[in-house]
């Protein structure tokens, strides 16, 4: 078996991957990106959050996105019934981009993978990582290329940002069970049709926002429209695997939402020309986020629920965070790796998990659709929306779920 040599090696050319091998280019480093996929290629997740802008633009890939053309996004929207509330991530608590963009993904991803080769990045796509050895002095790891011979690739570190794929908890057993009850998702992209809609006024639909609504009935049943540039829109609807029946995807998906009002009637006009899928069981833990000559990046560490679009955002942070740890240990310092780079992730990780517990449980909810909020309560809660889950100077990161249970009582005594 041939052996080959790299400086960094990256399992995964997702948001994640990109952005550190971005950074770690822009610092001279040596970067070798493993893609199981070839790119192009259909995922979810499509909905930015503005702290993302940040992570891109560190990363030298901002012109890259701002010229893709996506969907502008400016805050976020939830209706329930007759209740209606939208936050302007523009207006928020934290310092920082307040606008950002929504996304089909299997462009977006290229994007910025593209832009990490500009940069300097090799990617071998459909190169799958079979094994991992991480005994040594340096990790080495058995790839199988779609076209070839198996290899083994030696680096210096090993960052792993496989997403949903999940490589080294797998290979290293550190997969844990989730916290979060077992929930599902249907979901597909439509032709929105909401252009040609009467009904779609302004005071029910903004484009430049994710929508998210809430089932009249069953409150923990939500649904996501996430609008794009072309007139196209991904649609999903999420719940617990015993609220779903066994009919196919598309039927239940479609039933769904005609359940929910006032998705029902923005989205009267719509084609629904794709067929739909389902994801099981999303939520994920691990034992462990770092380990010798090893971190977990994004949804390959911990994924929450997609109901907040935290997911890469908490990608984007988790690369910036080990990058900065891992040209400081090149550099010759020592680096905890607990301490600077995984409990600072957690922060934010539990802010929004924090926020997804409550809004599970409704407390989030009466919040938002509470018709007195402050003006100061709803640029705190905005910030968190809008991804600035690690500015601890914000009571609802520093102190979330206290927040969120008083704030909870008051709204309910008003």
């Amino acid at each position: 078996m041939r052996q080959e040599k790299s400086e960094v090696i990256i399992i995964g050319a997702g948001p994640s991957g990109a952005v550190a091998a971005g950074l770690l280019r822009q610092a001279g480093r040596a970067v070798t990106i493993l893609e199981k996929a070839e790119f192009p290629r259909f995922c979810i997740g499509e909905s930015l959050l503005p702290q993302s802008m940040a992570f891109i633009e560190a990363a030298g890939m901002l012109q890259d996105v701002v010229e893709a053309g996506f969907q502008f996004k400016n805050g976020a929207a939830f209706a329930c019934d007759a209740h209606y509330a939208e936050f302007d991530f523009r207006d928020k608590f934290t310092p920082g981009w307040g606008t950002t963009y929504q996304v089909q993904r299997g462009p977006f991803d290229k994007v910025l993978a593209d832009a990490a080769e500009r940069l300097g990045t090799e990617i071998r796509y459909r190169h799958e990582v079979l094994a991992v050895d991480l005994t040594g002095a340096k990790p080495v790891l058995r790839v199988r290329p779609e076209a070839g011979e198996e290899y083994e690739l030696t680096g210096d570190f090993l960052l792993d940002a496989s997403g949903y794929g999940r490589v080294l908890p797998r290979l290293l057993d550190l997969e844990t069970p989730s916290e979060l009850p077992v929930r599902q998702a249907i979901f597909t992209h439509i032709e929105d049709g909401i252009a040609r809609n009467p009904e779609a006024t302004a005071a029910t639909f903004d484009r430049n926002k994710i929508l998210i609504s809430v089932h009249p009935e069953a409150t923990d049943i939500w649904y996501w429209l996430i609008p794009f540039s072309n007139g196209r829109s991904s649609l999903g609807v999420v719940a617990r695997r015993e609220q779903f029946d066994n009919r196919d995807d598309k039927a239940q998906l479609m039933a769904r939402v005609s359940e929910a009002p006032n998705l029902a009637r923005l989205l009267k006009y719509a084609k629904w020309d794709t067929p739909a899928q389902r994801i099981v069981g999303y939520s994920a833990n691990v034992k462990t986020l770092c380990g010798r000559h090893f971190a977990l990046l994004g949804n390959a560490g911990e994924f929450l629920d997609p109901v907040f679009s935290s997911g890469v955002t908490i990608a984007f942070k988790s690369a910036d965070l080990a990058v900065k740890a891992l040209l400081k240990q090149g550099a010759g310092e020592v680096v905890d790796w607990e301490a600077e780079y995984a409990a600072p992730l957690m922060t934010g990780v539990n802010a929004f998990r924090a926020f997804v517990n409550a809004w599970y449980d409704r407390r989030l909810q009466d919040i938002i659709f509470h018709p007195n909020k402050t003006a100061e309560i709803e640029r705190m809660i905005s910030a968190v929306l809008a991804g600035y889950a690690w500015d601890e100077k914000n009571p609802f990161v520093a102190k979330a779920d206290r927040r969120l249970a008083s704030l909870e009582a008051a709204c309910s005594l008003a």
